[in-house]
């Protein structure tokens, strides 16, 4: 009874020296993970949008009814928000710091104004033009993307990101910016993924219309000329 006893005190003093061993190393993982975000932001921009940007894509395809979740798509939501989105947003954030160093309310309300008209029409064609080469679609297919669903788009973001923007200038420290916005953009990210699936579905009735318009163009040029030719003939 003793030895099963000394035994089991070994056995539990053993398992609980392994969960203390990897709590230490888990709490030194976490505290060297926090070190490289504090000394490099970008990273922790990149892997934010990483992960809200998929999240963002596969609430959309939940809340449009979806019976599969398309998991490619959302891969390539987050190679496009953590490899492009969240570099670009950090460099245009520390311009915008650089050019109107205050935080004051005057310079965030300025500098959300002007992101507006510089850097976000700029992100939603790439966004509609990106998103299209993932999907190895031609070059003159995201282009017509672009022109075909970026106005819609823009209309709606300068509704919203001058208020989120301007909060960020003003109360936000400059190397959470980029934090908050990618936590504001869950939701924008589901708006795009919808704005996203409406492509195919509006390109394809877009073309339909217009092949249609370009045949009746053309039976109403054949139709002109035929009344030309029998005037003449009765004429002579």
């Amino acid at each position: 009874m003793l030895t099963q006893i000394h035994i089991l005190d070994n056995s539990s003093f053993s398992f609980l020296f392994n969960c203390s061993v990897t709590t230490a190393k888990m709490r030194l993982i976490f505290i060297k993970i926090r070190e490289v975000s504090k000394k490099y932001p970008i990273v922790r921009g990149m892997v934010s949008y990483a992960v809200i940007w998929p999240t963002g894509s596969l609430i959309q395809q939940k809340l449009t009814g979806h019976d599969e979740l398309n998991y490619m798509q959302a891969l390539r939501f987050s190679l496009y928000g953590g490899f492009f989105v969240a570099p670009t947003l950090y460099c245009w954030m520390r311009c915008s710091s650089y050019f109107w160093p205050k935080s004051d309310l005057k310079s965030a309300i300025t500098k959300a104004l002007i992101e507006q008209v510089t850097y976000s029409p700029t992100a939603m064609c790439c966004f509609f033009f990106g998103m299209n080469l993932l999907e190895m679609k031609p070059v003159a297919e995201c282009i017509e993307e672009v022109k075909h669903k970026f106005w819609p788009t823009y209309k709606v973001g300068v509704c919203v990101w001058p208020i989120l923007q301007t909060i960020n200038f003003f109360f936000v420290p400059e190397h959470n910016r980029v934090i908050y916005v990618s936590f504001c953009s869950l939701i924008w990210t589901s708006f795009l993924a919808y704005m996203k699936a409406l492509e195919a579905k509006k390109l394809q009735d877009l073309k339909s219309d217009n092949n249609l318009k370009h045949k009746s163009k053309k039976s109403i040029n054949v139709d002109q000329k035929e009344d030309k030719s029998e005037r003449l003939s009765i004429i002579r």
